[in-house]
């Protein structure tokens, strides 16, 4: 059977169309990457050559696979095609080009932290106060004008950026974002940010250059389209100009980056830059059953910004979406556990079929309580990555300045580690020798007794040395050779075996490892280049998404954004309330609460076989109880589509009890049941049940409150800014409410 015989109509004419400019606008679970994939492999099938095909992708995880699958098709010829992550890619030709531009070949990637320590350095060294002039914040603002193309002399002389600037309290702004860029330069290092906005920089002032890329990239390919930036697409449809060969594909409803700098209007676009586009819709789901794919599609048509598609899905019907309300948030991971737990049992699944999604990590905890109480193993997704942890970066530090000298972030890691006497005043003293004299900082180390004379100097010049003889013993030497000798000698590995702590013995494990990682790099038969500096430069460029090793039988939890382009059998979207999710920041503009509910319609569509939604009605934050109301997005979802008692149907904020679908009934005869508690009186709510005023409280005054039942008001408290009564309940016992949102009835 023929490749071309596994599509779909729609799939097989947008693999077939190679020329020219297309778009493949591809919903959730539409196989996009078999589309892409066999695209790729139908040009090579009919003779283009490898070396003139670029595909970008958005991890190298998603590349790796998508070369696995065309090599399975044409055959090792795949191995040859320019094919990875935007950084990935334009870092490889900056490293082949961007001498031309002032950096040296052997230039050393930033990862966040290095660029937030050396914001700290400037504003230390400009007086700064860090919390007016925060470095997440600052380095923020930083990356989000170069994925703007904005240098900083646009950036110092544009009057809006300035009054924004000074209007934030930071007037200041354009001075850092200067001296950031000088002192990653005079370090012959880059960002994340700069692998894209040097390649702008290298075609937009070397013609030549650019004039070398656009013809051997006869054919450009980029997924993800609805994810790029404006640099990203720049570049993109630079090197496409010549040929005009170009393929995106994506989903505007799961474009859900716009915080990263993420533009949508690329895609929203792309037509009007092309007006010889041809554009091929991807509408049949193969992922979800139909009550998941109505429900997400019911979400996504309430936003005005998007490009119209009709998904659908043959799939069965599948089970409507269960909806927990619970009466805090401790109570919510308590039912989701449950519910994990018995849909596992009951289902015969694996806990690698459960995902539990949330909008911030913050919520993770009280999920995490419940499973851990339950017994069931999980996994959170975007916690501390193996390659972030101090003892790993200390060592990649010294791999690091053994390669490139002038890596000042990563020289302050080592320089004094494992202690040998030279401390912050020392290396503060390197520092300012070298930008005052204009020297680098391998000048100023290797000659410091002449500059400084004293104790110290030779101290620092003694490391010196020491680095010399690691950049002597890597010439030649593969990664692992040269990784293992610099661990050994530098002290590293003998200070984590001395500490026999549980973390210690945890510490030196890990660098162990690292150093199996660097192995596996080493013996590579595909690779040609084995070095250490080709080491360095392909940690540098990994994601999470590349590390994670999804071969355990856990319950995933992650935020929704780390969840884009997984799927899991039964998907849990947990604190499904207003402030929250919509999130409290994305609200100021329809284009923000647009981007919100896009997020939503990514959760729901992550899902195969089961949905299921809950909201607590209170929930701890800033330390305070605070009253929640169910979020707008479950009325956007519709009523047909979720599991609720009729009598609480009109809208999920009506709900009035805590509601758990029954599992032992078919799917389409779901019912309901409360998860109140029964009590001796048989208490039945009050059917004409209307809140009292709160001044109408006093004690001896008989209340009925909807779920304690009849009580009587012991006290009163208004003292502090939360007004509480301690009422005793006939068959629950003494309770301090918040009357703040407690509703009572007053009876007698």
């Amino acid at each position: 059977m023929s490749y071309l015989d596994e599509l779909n109509e729609p799939q097989r004419e947008a693999v077939l169309q190679t020329e020219g400019p297309v778009m493949i606008l591809a919903g959730a679970g539409s196989g996009k990457t078999r589309v892409l994939t066999y695209r790729i492999a139908h040009l090579i099938k009919k003779g283009v050559d490898p070396y003139n095909i670029l595909s970008l992708t958005f991890t190298n995880k998603a590349a790796k696979e998508m070369r696995n699958r065309i090599e399975k098709v044409v055959g090792n010829e795949a191995r040859n095609l320019w094919m990875g992550t935007f950084h990935s890619v334009f870092s490889r030709i900056l490293r082949a080009e961007c001498e031309k531009i002032g950096y040296p070949s052997n230039f050393t990637i930033y990862d966040t932290d290095d660029s937030k320590s050396l914001i700290k350095t400037i504003l230390d060294e400009l007086n700064l106060d860090d919390k007016i002039y925060k470095p997440s914040g600052v380095l923020s603002r930083i990356s989000g004008a170069k994925n703007r193309l904005i240098s900083v002399n646009e950036y110092v002389q544009d009057v809006f950026i300035k009054a924004d600037d000074e209007s934030s309290m930071r007037p200041l702004m354009g001075k850092i974002y200067s001296l950031y860029v000088q002192r990653c330069f005079k370090a012959g290092a880059m960002d994340f940010d700069d692998l894209l906005y040097n390649t702008h920089v290298l075609f937009k002032t070397h013609e030549d250059v650019l004039h070398k890329y656009q013809h051997r990239f006869k054919y450009v390919m980029v997924d993800e389209f609805q994810d790029t930036n404006i640099s990203q697409y720049s570049i993109t449809r630079k090197l496409a100009a010549v040929f005009e060969n170009i393929c995106v594909v994506g989903d505007d409803a799961q474009s859900i980056y716009g915080f990263r700098g993420a533009d949508i209007q690329n895609i929203l676009n792309f037509e009007k830059d092309y007006s010889d586009l041809k554009v091929f819709k991807l509408e049949q789901n193969y992922r979800s059953t139909q009550v998941i794919v109505n429900a997400a599609n019911s979400v996504i048509a309430k936003n005005k910004a998007q490009l119209r598609k009709n998904v659908f899905t043959a799939n069965e019907d599948g089970p409507l979406i269960e909806l927990i309300k619970a009466t805090s948030d401790s109570e919510e991971g308590r039912l989701v556990a449950s519910s994990v737990f018995q849909e596992k049992m009951h289902g015969s699944l694996r806990n690698s079929d459960f995902c539990i999604l949330y909008r911030t990590n913050s919520q993770s905890r009280s999920m995490e309580e419940a499973l851990r109480r339950m017994n069931i193993p999980y996994r959170i997704y975007g916690g501390l990555s193996f390659y972030q942890r101090k003892e790993i970066k200390d060592l990649l530090s010294y791999l690091r300045f053994t390669i490139n000298h002038n890596d000042e972030q990563a020289l302050k890691r080592i320089i004094n580690y494992p202690k040998r006497g030279i401390g912050d005043t020392t290396f503060a003293k390197i520092i300012v020798v070298a930008n005052d004299q204009g020297a680098s900082l391998w000048d100023v180390l290797s000659n410091f007794d002449k500059i400084l004379p004293g104790r110290s100097a030779e101290t620092v010049v003694s490391f010196a040395t020491l680095i010399r003889s690691f950049e002597i013993m890597v010439q030649g030497k593969d990664a692992f050779e040269a990784a293992t000798y610099i661990a050994k000698t530098s002290g590293i590995l003998r200070e984590l075996y001395d500490d026999k702590s549980i973390e210690g013995v945890a510490r030196y494990e890990n660098l162990q490892e690292l150093l199996n990682a660097i192995k596996e790099f080493s013996v590579d038969p595909e690779r040609e280049d084995k070095s250490l500096a080709a080491f360095i430069q392909e940690v540098a460029l990994l994601t999470d998404a590349d590390n994670d090793k999804d071969d355990n039988d856990k319950v995933s939890m992650m935020t929704i954004h780390q969840a884009k382009g997984l799927e899991y059998r039964n998907v849990y979207i947990v604190g499904m309330e207003e402030d929250l999710f919509p999130s409290q920041m994305s609200m100021e503009t329809r284009a923000d609460l647009e981007e919100e509910r896009r997020l939503f319609y990514v959760a729901i569509t992550r899902a195969e076989k089961k949905l299921t939604f809950s909201f607590a009605t209170t929930r701890y934050r800033f330390g305070k109880l605070k009253p929640c109301e169910p979020s707008r997005f479950l009325d956007d979802v519709g009523k047909d589509f979720m599991s609720f008692d009729k009598k609480f149907s009109q809208a999920p904020r009506d709900i009035t009890q805590n509601i758990l679908v029954d599992r032992a009934t078919p799917a389409h005869l779901l019912k309901v049941r409360t998860l109140q508690k029964t009590n001796s009186t048989n208490y039945v709510p009050n059917p004409n049940f209307q809140a009292s005023d709160i001044s109408l409280l006093q004690p001896g005054v008989k209340v009925e409150h909807q779920k304690f039942g009849i009580g009587t008001v012991i006290a009163l408290d208004y003292g502090g800014s939360d007004k509480k009564a301690k009422i005793n309940f006939a068959t629950e016992g003494e309770k301090t409410l918040l009357l703040s949102f407690a509703k009572l009835m007053v009876v007698e």
